[in-house]
């Protein structure tokens, strides 16, 4: 009864990644963080670049473990997600200044970081080998409850503050979803008739990939879709101040946007990754994504143009738009990754490729919302040249798809 595709991949897959996706709610507690510990909140903001980095990273290096042992990995995964929760806390607790915020770099950057990463790519090979016929619908489900994580703690993490403050809200926080992520990893198992081809796996060499036209034009693409999602995404709250700065409605807007923008963000990543199971290429996801993006930021950076400080009627509506555009398309181009990746390179060492490619994800997690921070920086605040950059960025990966990605598939 046990022994099925959803108990067996999809249940402890969204154990997996509801419990690790919560690394999104970091600004919902960071600046009650530097209040704590006295530090600002753009130095205490490097921990979560650093997360986001040795997510990427570690997965980047990952693949051979998963490939191997899927219990070692989850396990792994879930010790270093929940002691790295728990070891934040403590030095939350009970150290302040430069020792807190190194503390916290370790255990929320890097100790957690590695939960992340690992735990991101555990059960996405699992998920593809149960649904081998909707391989998009699997990791859409799956991606998804990464996503999704922010809207269901981001509500508990604000009660658990008010009511027992930020440390304890981590050692809370640690130990329910060291139980969630056990459950998944005792639920988390290949199908019985599946037998790790060995020998592929022994002959793969990472080098070899960076080699592939394919791979890097994959790898490009994802790190674009990343990069200019970041920069627009972490600045979401100061953008649409900037539309509605004159407007009687600015408090409504910036308390419910947010929430509409998570909701197709989490939306995407289901969707764009079902839609691609429908489609003779899954490239054919991304070329959607980047061409809408493409259409969108050029209609907002025109429209910010004609403006001239005086926001037109629908300016508005244009950035809302732009906001829900490059959300859909930022989850949706995380979903649709392995499913991409495994339609040019097979199955038999998908963990590993997808772990690679994970390594855009490290990149573009430290220069995404570092490049609009120096724009605005040296613009005076001016958010139509991040919209430039971006539009730029997007134009090149909508290129790259065609030109080195193309549409060859060899899947398995």
């Amino acid at each position: 009864m046990l022994n099925n595709k959803w108990m067996r991949a999809a249940v402890p897959a969204l154990l997996i990644h509801c419990s690790i996706g919560t690394v999104y709610c970091w600004s919902t507690f960071k600046e009650a963080i530097a209040e704590q510990i006295g530090m600002s909140t753009f130095a205490v903001g490097w921990a979560f670049s650093l997360a986001i980095f040795f997510l990427g990273m570690s997965a980047a290096f990952a693949g051979r473990l998963v490939e191997r042992n899927i219990h070692a990995s989850s396990l792994i995964s879930c010790l270093c997600f929940t002691a790295g929760m728990i070891g934040t806390g403590v030095f939350i607790k009970f150290a302040t200044g430069p020792l807190a915020l190194i503390g916290i770099f370790i255990c929320y950057g890097c100790i957690m970081g590695i939960g992340l990463g690992i735990g991101y790519l555990t059960p996405v090979k699992t998920l593809m080998l149960w649904f081998h016929k909707q391989k998009g619908l699997a990791t859409g489900i799956s991606i998804m409850g990464f996503g999704l994580a922010k809207a269901i703690a981001t509500p508990i993490m604000e009660k658990l503050q008010a009511n027992f403050g930020i440390a304890e809200m981590f050692f809370i926080l640690g130990i329910v979803y060291f139980a969630a992520m056990m459950l998944g990893h005792f639920l988390l198992k290949k199908p019985d008739d599946w037998v790790e081809p060995v020998e592929s796996n022994l002959k793969f060499r990472t080098k070899n990939m960076f080699k592939n036209k394919t791979f890097v034009g994959i790898w490009l693409m994802f790190f674009i879709n990343i990069h200019c999602g970041l920069a627009l995404i972490t600045y979401e709250k100061q953008i649409l101040g900037t539309a509605f700065a004159t407007s009687i409605a600015l408090t409504t807007v910036i308390s419910v946007v947010p929430s509409i923008t998570a909701a197709f963000n989490a939306g995407g990543r289901i969707g764009f990754s079902t839609i691609s199971d429908k489609m003779k290429d899954r490239n054919t996801v991304y070329k959607i994504i980047f061409a809408s993006s493409i259409i969108i930021t050029a209609i907002a950076l025109f429209t910010f143009s004609i403006s001239n400080g005086v926001k037109v009627a629908a300016f508005g509506g244009i950035v809302i738009a732009l906001l829900i555009i490059v959300n859909a398309g930022y989850g949706g181009g995380f979903s649709t990754l392995p499913a991409l990746l495994s339609s040019r390179f097979g199955m038999e060492s998908i963990s590993k490729i997808h772990g690679l490619a994970l390594s855009a994800w490290a990149v573009a997690g430290i220069t995404g919302n570092n490049m609009s921070e120096i724009i605005l920086s040296n613009t005076g605040r001016t958010y139509d040249y991040i919209l430039i950059a971006t539009l730029i960025m997007y134009v090149a990966a909508l290129i790259i798809c065609f030109k080195l990605v193309g549409n060859k598939q060899v899947e398995k």
